[in-house]
């Protein structure tokens, strides 16, 4: 009876050092595998950056994307991560945002199989098409040389229901959201769609009360924009302007010409331009441009829509060089702001 007990506690204890002997090897694993592991989690992006993977590009080119936009040693760590887990970069595609605080880990899981980021993509105070192709160029995967293709392109503009001359009028300046890697194509759609929304059954019969379709409203603005750079007075402006449409007046507006010839830095505008032959010089033809001059911005168009009526058909620079204008209803009260401007130019050796 005694041997049986004694057996018994023999073999209590040697289970329960067994298990101590398993406890103890799980421990040190735990230990191992958190010392191996604490790096990639305590390792963090000091900043927001976004990392661009092009179609085909290797993990090399990725590891030098990293360390330019974030540290090498978190470049490194991710990199390590990336490679560990297998990843097949080239069948990746994409920009992908890593937020200031993101360890090494979420950092490479985001990169390994986390959706793409949309980019924010404003745009104002921008003229021509060159100009904008140039900005969507710098921001997205597509050169500007293929946004410029797009915006020339009759077919796409065609899907767009406008034409190469007047796709401007689909640009309205604000702020958007798009993937890296959109096409020139597809971005052009999803602008033309925001387009259509802009331009509700409200705003659209308010253009029809003043004798203009959509697009004639956006050209006006655009002109409005180009002669003051004063907000307060775009819709007297551009209501000036729709008052010489109705009288079937010439626009003679001076931004067209400054447009038509390419140099927006002209200061004095003289006969010779006036003369120069192009479809957006209002001196020689009538009507409007067949395209915007710039893009113009929502607000502004908004405030030729809301613009009170006036019977001002003449508008010259104030001689103060305030920036705002001096209008006038009769071609005598105009002469003589425009003499006094005139007189300051000359006074200030402006040629």
């Amino acid at each position: 009876m005694a041997k049986t007990t004694k057996s018994r506690k023999k073999k209590k204890s040697s289970f329960v050092d067994k298990h101590k002997r398993v406890l103890l090897i799980v421990a040190v694993v735990l230990v191992a595998m958190a010392t191996v592991s604490l790096p990639f989690v305590l390792t963090k992006a000091s900043a927001d950056t976004i990392i661009y993977i092009p179609k085909g590009t290797t993990m090399e080119a990725l590891t030098d994307s990293l360390k330019k936009n974030t540290d090498d040693t978190f470049a490194s760590r991710v990199t390590t991560l990336l490679k560990v887990s297998g990843m097949k970069v080239e069948y990746r595609h994409g920009a992908f945002k890593i937020a200031k605080g993101e360890t090494a880990l979420m950092a490479a899981y985001t990169l390994r199989r986390g959706e793409p980021s949309e980019l924010k993509f404003t745009f104002n105070n921008v003229r021509t098409l060159d100009e904008f192709a140039t900005r969507a160029g710098n921001k997205f995967e597509p050169s500007k040389k293929d946004f410029l293709k797009a915006l020339a392109d009759p077919e796409v503009c065609a899907k767009l229901d406008h034409t190469p001359d007047n796709i401007g009028c689909i640009l309205l300046a604000d702020s958007y959201k798009f993937y890296w890697d959109i096409t020139p194509e597809k971005l052009l759609k999803n602008m033309y769609n925001y387009y259509v929304q802009f331009w509700n059954d409200e705003r659209t019969q308010k253009a029809k009360k003043l004798g203009l379709t959509p697009d004639e409203v956006v050209i006006v603005a655009s002109i409005a924009e180009e002669e003051t750079s004063k907000s307060d007075e775009r819709g007297k402006v551009g209501r000036l302007y729709i008052n010489r449409l109705q009288k079937k007046m010439r626009l003679q507006a001076d931004p067209t010409v400054k447009f038509a010839l390419g140099d927006f830095s002209i200061r004095r505008i003289t006969h010779d331009m006036c003369a120069y032959d192009s479809p957006y010089n209002t001196y020689r033809v009538a009507g409007l441009p067949p395209g915007p001059i710039r893009l113009p911005e929502k607000a502004t168009i908004d405030q030729i829509l809301d613009s009170k009526p006036h019977d001002y058909i003449f508008m010259c620079a104030k001689s103060d060089f305030s920036g705002y204008h001096d209008f006038a209803t009769d071609l005598g009260s105009h002469n003589a702001n425009a003499q006094r401007y005139q007189a300051e130019l000359n006074k200030r050796n402006i040629k």
